[in-house]
This record gives C-alpha cells, sequence and structure tokens, in this order.
C-alpha cells in the first residue's frame, strides 16, 4: 500500500477507534463522579495526578522509541530495529522500577506535607497512590511494544486494545453503583488491573508477529546506543517533565488554596480536554511515523511538509469540536454530570483554549523530535512552561480566582509556539514565513467563522436544546470554510480520499 494509502486507511482507524472511546470514556467518567462523588473523586484526581507527574515518562519515552523505530524504518536496517527494541526494553524495565521505588518513598512526604485531604479518607487515599504507583511500571515498560506497533503503522491492533481498555474502565464504573465495598479503593484497584492487561495484549502481540521483538540480551545489548538512547530521551524526558508538572502542579496548588471540590472541577476540564483531543492525535498517529521515516530517508522537505499537514489538520479537527463545546459548555456539562463542580465550566474551556493553541504547531513537535536534535528546544521549551506555576502561585497568593492559573496557561502556550517555530527553523531550516502562509493564516478564517457563529447563536437563541444547533450550524460553517479557504488543492484530494475509502468501506 503506498504511503497516503497507509495513512488515509491509519486515520480512519484512530477515528473509529476514537468515537468508540471517547464516548465510553465521557460516559464512564459521568458514572464514576456519581458513585464517588465530588470529595472521593477530587481525592482520586489528585493522587492519580501525582503519580502522573512521573507517569509522563511513558510518553516521553515512546516518542524517543518511536522515532529510532520510524527513523530505522526508514533507512531499512532490520538488525538496529532489533537492537533498538531490546536496547529499549531493558532501558524501560530499569527506570520503570526506580520510578516505583521514588514514588513508594515520596509518598509519606506527600501525604503529610502536601496533600489536603479529610483525616477519615487518608488510608485508603495511601492505598490508591501504591495501586497507581505500580501500575505505572506497567505502563512503562509497554512502550518499547506501542512504538514498534507504531513504528509498523498497526493501529488496528493498538485501536482494539484501546477499545478494551475503554469497555473495561465502563465495566468497573457500573460496578461502583451498588456494594458496601469503599468505592475509591475497589475503583483504583480494578483500573490498576486494566492497565495490566493493555501490557499483555500490546506484548503478547509483539512477541507473537514482529521479528525485531525478541528478547536477546546477549547479542543485542549495545552500551553506545544505550548511552544515545538515554541522552535522546532524558531531553524529552525534561520537556515532558516539564508539561506534566505544569499541569498536575496546578493541581497541587489549587487543592492547597481551595480544597478537594476544585480539584474535581479541574480533573473534569482535564479528562474532558483529553477526550476531545483524540480528534487531533489520530491525524498524528497516522502522520508520526511517517513524518519520521521521511528524516530517516534523508527528505527533509517531504518531513517538512507533512509537519505542516500534521498541525493544520491537528487543530481543525480539534477546533471542529472544541469550539462549539467552549459556546455550549454550561448546558454540554450539565447533560453529561449531574452535578457540576463548581469552576467547571470555565476550567473547560480555557483548558480547549490551551489545547487549541498548543495544536498551532504540533506537527513541529514531532519535525524536531524525527531529527534527533532536542537538547536545547526541550530545555528552553520545558522552561518557558514550567513558568506556569511560579505565577499560578503569586496570583492565588494575592486572591485570584481558581481560573486566573489557566488563563497564564493561554498566555504561555501561545510563547511555547513561537520558540517551537524558532527552533525548527534553526534546525531543519523551516521557512516561518511559508508555516504563516500555509498553515497559521489558513487557519484563521474558518476559525474565526466558527466563533462568529458561536457567539450570534449564543447570544441569541435560547432553549434547552440549543447546544444541537451551535454544533450543527458551527461544524457546518466550518466544514465549509475549511474547504474552500483553508486546504489546498492537494489536501483536498486527500479529504476525497478518505470520503471515498468511507464509503467502500460501508458499502462492504
Amino acid at each position: 500500500m503506498s504511503a497516503s494509502g497507509t495513512v488515509i486507511r491509519n486515520t480512519g482507524i484512530v477515528y473509529t477507534r476514537m468515537l468508540l472511546t471517547v464516548g465510553v470514556s465521557l460516559y464512564a467518567s459521568r458514572v464514576v463522579l456519581e458513585a464517588l462523588g465530588v470529595d472521593d473523586y477530587g481525592i482520586y484526581n489528585l493522587v492519580a495526578g501525582v503519580i502522573a507527574m512521573l507517569s509522563f515518562l511513558n510518553g516521553a519515552m515512546t516518542i524517543s522509541t518511536q522515532r529510532y523505530f520510524s527513523f530505522y524504518f526508514g533507512i531499512g536496517d532490520p538488525v538496529m530495529q532489533r537492537k533498538i527494541f531490546n536496547n529499549s526494553l531493558l532501558l524501560h524495565i530499569v527506570v520503570g522500577a526506580a520510578v516505583v521505588l521514588v514514588l513508594l518513598a515520596l509518598g509519606q512526604i506527600l501525604f503529610e506535607h502536601f496533600f489536603n485531604i479529610p483525616t477519615d479518607r487518608i488510608d485508603v487515599a495511601k492505598k490508591v497512590y501504591i495501586l497507581a504507583s505500580l501500575a505505572v511500571f506497567f505502563s512503562m515498560i509497554s512502550v518499547p511494544f506501542s512504538a514498534s506497533l507504531n513504528a509498523h503503522e498497526n493501529m488496528l491492533w493498538i485501536a482494539v486494545v484501546s477499545v478494551i481498555d475503554a469497555m473495561l474502565k465502563l465495566a468497573i464504573a457500573s460496578t461502583l453503583r451498588g456494594g458496601a465495598f469503599d468505592r475509591l479503593l475497589f475503583y483504583a484497584i480494578f483500573v490498576s488491573i486494566a492497565g495490566v492487561l493493555s501490557f499483555a495484549l500490546y506484548a503478547g502481540y509483539c512477541f507473537v508477529f514482529y521479528e525485531e521483538c525478541r528478547w536477546k540480551v546477549s547479542s543485542d545489548i549495545d552500551r553506545t546506543l544505550l548511552k544515545e538512547l538515554l541522552s535522546f530521551t532524558g531531553w524529552n524526558l525534561f520537556g515532558a517533565a516539564c508539561a506534566v508538572g505544569r499541569t498536575q502542579g496546578l493541581a497541587v496548588l489549587l487543592n492547597i488554596f481551595f480544597g478537594t471540590a476544585v480539584n474535581a472541577a479541574y480533573g473534569i476540564s482535564n479528562q474532558v480536554s483529553a477526550q476531545l483531543s483524540f480528534f487531533s492525535t489520530s491525524v498524528l498517529q497516522a502522520l508520526n511515523p511517517q513524518i519520521m521515516r521521511s528524516e530517516g530517508m534523508g527528505n527533509r522537505e517531504r518531513m517538512l511538509r507533512l509537519s505542516f499537514t500534521a498541525s493544520k489538520f491537528g487543530f481543525f479537527l480539534l477546533a471542529f469540536i472544541a469550539i462549539p463545546c467552549i459556546f455550549e459548555m454550561p448546558a454540554l456539562l450539565n447533560l453529561w454530570l449531574k452535578d457540576v463542580p463548581e469552576y467547571t465550566v470555565v476550567f473547560c474551556r480555557l483548558i480547549l483554549l490551551v489545547a487549541l493553541v498548543n495544536q498551532l504547531t504540533i506537527g513541529l513537535q514531532t519535525a524536531l523530535q524525527a531529527t534527533g536534535k532536542v537538547k536545547g528546544y526541550q530545555l528552553v521549551v520545558g522552561s518557558v512552561i514550567l513558568l506556569n506555576l511560579p505565577i499560578a502561585y503569586t496570583s492565588l497568593k494575592i486572591g485570584l480566582p481558581p481560573y486566573s492559573v489557566l488563563v497564564t496557561s493561554v498566555a504561555i502556550e501561545l510563547i511555547a509556539c513561537i520558540l517551537r517555530l524558532y527552533f525548527i527553523r534553526v534546525i531543519a531550516g523551516l521557512s516561518v514565513g511559508e508555516y504563516f502562509r500555509k498553515v497559521i493564516l489558513k487557519e484563521m478564517f474558518p476559525l474565526l467563522s466558527a466563533c462568529l457563529v458561536g457567539y450570534l447563536i449564543t447570544s441569541r437563541v435560547g432553549g434547552d436544546y440549543r447546544f444541537l444547533l451551535t454544533i450543527s450550524v458551527s461544524t457546518l460553517v466550518f466544514g465549509i470554510a475549511i474547504y474552500f479557504t483553508g486546504l489546498y488543492s492537494d489536501e483536498k484530494t486527500i479529504v476525497w480520499q478518505v470520503i471515498d475509502k468511507g464509503k467502500k468501506w460501508v458499502a462492504k
């Protein structure tokens, strides 16, 4: 199958997965909030969120491992592909074990000096913390397997595992409605078990079907390669630590100043952003292997062109649903949740704005990874993103409302986008003017059209089901504006190819 055909097929697979998992996950979140209550739900998001401060290792190591896999796929070197897998797996086992030990050692300090948790829930919260810490290990050692699947562009098995995981979590959430057990502890136990099962499904498939995924320590462990992987991963870890440190650091600050109820609102808003971001993630998952392979083949022009496409389509796909949701957030949250915690509406709106700004340069982030030159980029951009925490602390200390921390996040994300443009220009020779013409300016008219429609409807039309009108009209206008003003002729061709393949699939 051609590269474009593979991208189209994988985009369809990832989109189907997205529709299933997003719907299931959002409904499961509602069930969990109802069953646990605002305080226990806030405790879970706080404790599991702090664990996520170190599970950022997962994302950073995934992109690092996938970069090396895809790069050597582009070169066509099966021996190096096997070495990458074996060295990466060893690295993940060692780092994963170290992370769990660090988490367990830090637990007592966090509970005594940082967490603001009701006394009668401390013991359960500690058990949740231990379970989440152990789940991190299995999540981390699954990285070489998921990276191999991505390098092979096997989005089908990734989709199968994701749907199984979402359905399991829905089943777990449903069982919370009855029984005399501690619901928070029960939920934490079985969510952890679901994570272990996902690891087993990834690993089992790769061991059976991919030759390079064979454990051969004696012949394939290479100290030089390990050092290279560790260096590249280390700088990615720094960047990911800054991003997750911002997200979860804000959760801790909000907990210190306002308690667990505001944590529940913040946790819900992060979940809304994560679920809606699947719309853009689908394009990235389909394009990332091609971007990295292009660099491996020495075709930097194609690599940059694909990164342009990833940024543009990633932004459009998130904005398609995020813009009407921003305007109709109160109605949508009331429909989704029976009890909407205070500040949830404004948190959701601002976090979606942060996500939209990030999408402006999302493809360039992959392009920077593909070049392998990430040290200066991660050091500078990561440090800027982390500035959100001292600014947020100062804002809350002088009495500004909770949502002020996210207003700052929007401004800082804009600065980060400018810095990404600078680094890709220096490292890969990107023309900033060309990027503005072909990506940023092409996004502006469709965006303004959708915002104008959302504003006019929400300011002049009332009714309980107005959100249906806002979403349908906004997406229609946005789609038309994208087609006629946001796409070039070759991009329109890709759109029609996707539609034609979809029709053929439905016909079968």
